[in-house]
């Protein structure tokens, strides 16, 4: 599978492969493992997170799995609790302590917490980050349009990403129009939704018999093909190989369009709205 995964370009020039690897919930030795077949799988971006509490199983899995870290893309997220600029770059620093690595290949600001209102602080010290080579590309995740509006006015400096709940049943068309007019890749977390969900749905369910494939493969085709990174997230070797063989078809326009009908107002899986949710 090397080579296999197309890649897109962000706007600080560093290249991003289109899918990834989502990491919540893999620890210790099963998730090192998880990893390393990930990884062994063809997948070439790995996602973790400070609360996620998994960085060293990361780490570990891969150095397990033999590819050259050179050739590995690692992202990592800073918690909510370390906004304060001193404690993001400490926070920052033993996160890679943690993966025993010497740099991540994008850093992002887990959740904006505007109520707390120390966001723009947490991404002047991811800017700083970047200038000591702690991290190659440094990005958001669940940033509404007013939150990279203010970080961008205030620093100058615009994320090369904002990784936002993106499925079906939650498209977020808005904001992905607002990223793509700011040159803003789009990521998406929870990609295929509630499995059971989604699993059931007869419009995808008839889409993934038109192709012969299975209704996660078209929901990822369908993430690559509105212009966002998925990392969908498995254990099972067989089902991480089956989540990259999605390069080999196209949906075409009506497909697209019955998917995007799919979406809802109240479509968030967790009621996690950005403009309220706080996370520490």
């Amino acid at each position: 599978m090397e080579g296999a995964i197309p890649e897109w370009t962000l706007n600080d020039g560093t290249v991003l492969p289109v899918t990834g690897l989502g990491t919540y919930g893999l620890w210790g030795n099963a998730g090192a493992n998880a990893v390393s077949s990930g990884i062994n799988a063809g997948y070439r971006l790995i996602d973790t997170a400070y609360n996620y509490e998994n960085e060293g199983a990361v780490g570990e899995g891969i150095k397990r799995s033999g590819i050259s870290r050179e050739d590995i893309w690692v992202t990592s997220k800073l918690p909510g609790r370390y906004h304060n600029y001193e404690k993001a770059v400490v926070a920052i620093q033993e996160s890679l302590y943690r993966s025993n690595l010497d740099y991540f290949d994008l850093y992002v600001i887990h959740w904006p917490l505007p109520n707390q209102d120390q966001y723009v602080e947490a991404w002047k010290a991811l800017i700083d980050a970047q200038k000591w080579g702690l991290v190659r590309s440094i990005g958001v995740s669940n940033f509404l349009p007013e939150h990279l509006e203010r970080i961008i006015g205030e620093t100058g400096v615009t994320p090369s990403l904002n990784q936002v709940e993106l499925h079906p049943f939650f498209n977020q068309e808005e904001q992905r129009n607002f990223h793509e007019k700011h040159n803003i890749q789009t990521q998406s977390w929870s990609p295929i939704a509630r499995a059971a969900d989604i699993l059931s749905n007869e419009t995808v369910q008839k889409i993934a018999g038109n192709h012969n494939k299975t209704v996660p493969q078209i929901v990822l085709r369908w993430q690559y093909q509105i212009g966002s990174v998925s990392i969908p997230r498995s254990t099972s070797p067989e089902r991480q190989r089956e989540n990259l063989e999605i390069f080999d078809f196209v949906l075409n326009e009506n497909e697209m369009a019955e998917i995007a009908a799919l979406t809802r107002p109240d479509g968030r899986l967790f009621d996690m709205d950005p403009a309220t949710h706080e996370e520490f």
